[in-house]
């Protein structure tokens, strides 16, 4: 068995997972989770079926581990995994499937507003309120950094419906934003 000194470098926690040893297993876990709950959180409301996700994460990563390369950082490898569980899980699931509404393609106003005092904890729970579609493509290219490319081969869309998707997404934010200025003001004037 190795010691828990063994896992206080990457490599050494990779190989304790490689040669099957639990506590290793254990110890990426418990680094980890807090994480990619975070990330299976963004793309699926509820907590419970998140954290499902999360795990069915987990178990996908201990078993293509022996494919990672030392080719770029391990977390990212991981991260990966973990986002690409969660969005086969929602085109997998009926009730979760992305809405595309392309028909009503009029323009939101432009706002003029200010992230005065906009906790990202708040912003982050409006990202959460977006419809499924539209606040799956914004985690994927805002916070997760992938390409309207990449994005619409992962969801099986194309990209100018990405591009779209976003877009809507940022102008519900922005009107979402907009409106809480006034009642800050009023509040604080």
């Amino acid at each position: 068995m190795f010691s828990r000194t063994n896992f206080s470098t990457e490599s050494g926690l990779i190989q304790g997972c490689l040669k099957g040893d639990r506590s290793a297993q254990r110890h990426l876990y418990e680094t980890y989770s807090g994480k990619f709950l975070a990330i299976c959180i963004r793309y699926l409301k509820d907590r419970e079926h998140a954290e499902d996700v999360m795990i069915e994460g987990f178990m996908k990563i201990f078993d293509k581990l022996p494919q990672f390369e030392n080719k770029g950082s391990f977390e990212g490898w991981m991260k990966r995994i973990m986002v690409t569980q969660a969005l086969m899980t929602l085109r997998s699931n009926r009730h979760l499937m992305m809405e595309v509404n392309m028909e009503n393609d009029s323009e939101f106003k432009d706002h003029n507003y200010e992230l005065t005092s906009l906790e990202a904890e708040e912003l982050m729970e409006m990202v959460k309120a977006l419809p499924v579609g539209y606040r799956t493509v914004f985690n994927l290219y805002a916070i997760e950094g992938y390409s309207h490319k990449e994005i619409a081969d992962l969801l099986g869309i194309n990209e100018s419906t990405s591009k779209s998707q976003l877009n809507r997404a940022r102008n519900v934010l922005k009107e979402k934003i907009a409106s809480l200025i006034p009642n800050e003001r009023r509040i604080n004037g």
